[in-house]
């Protein structure tokens, strides 16, 4: 189980793949992409959401770009799910709650906490784009995705507030 946990803990050297590609000369990792979404989630959750599941689906669901990469739409995202859950059991195939793991895993984007954890996802990214265009480089294409996976929601009000 030791390897398990040092293997997870590599999440904070992997680098935002899209961050590289536009330049950003210090990305952020994934570890600090999974930390804002699960800030976002503790500060946005709404009352009627399971505010804890939530905050495990955050928690988790990157996990497995340790072993996979962190793929964007520029990479081919063929089987990237299966690939993605299949990576993710292995890796927690050890732990004592494992299948509670797996289950937060497969929530995310899926039951009504999941899909909230992907919009704070999304949100999460336009939030470091605002944060990056201060650097002067060109992040609409990431406020653009953000807005258009966030519709008309409130989330999608905090992206360019009136």
């Amino acid at each position: 189980m030791r390897d398990r946990l040092i293997e997870a803990l590599a999440l904070k050297d992997l680098a935002r793949a899209g961050w590289v590609r536009v330049g950003v000369p210090s990305p952020e990792s994934v570890a600090a992409h999974t930390w804002g979404v699960t800030f976002l989630v503790l500060v946005l959750c709404p009352a009627d959401l399971d505010r804890e599941a939530a905050l495990a689906i955050a928690t988790v669901h990157d996990l497995a770009e340790v072993r996979i990469g962190d793929l964007t739409p520029h990479d081919d995202l063929t089987d990237k799910p299966v690939r993605e859950r299949e990576a993710f059991v292995e890796m927690t195939a050890e732990f004592p709650n494992h299948l509670e793991l797996v289950g937060f895993f497969d929530a995310y984007g899926t039951t009504p906490e999941g899909r909230f954890v992907k919009a704070c996802d999304k949100l999460d990214m336009a939030l470091m784009a605002a944060r990056y265009e201060s650097e002067d480089l060109d992040t609409a294409e990431f406020v653009d995705s953000a807005l258009a996976k966030l519709g008309s929601s409130e989330l999608a009000a905090l992206v360019r507030p009136a």
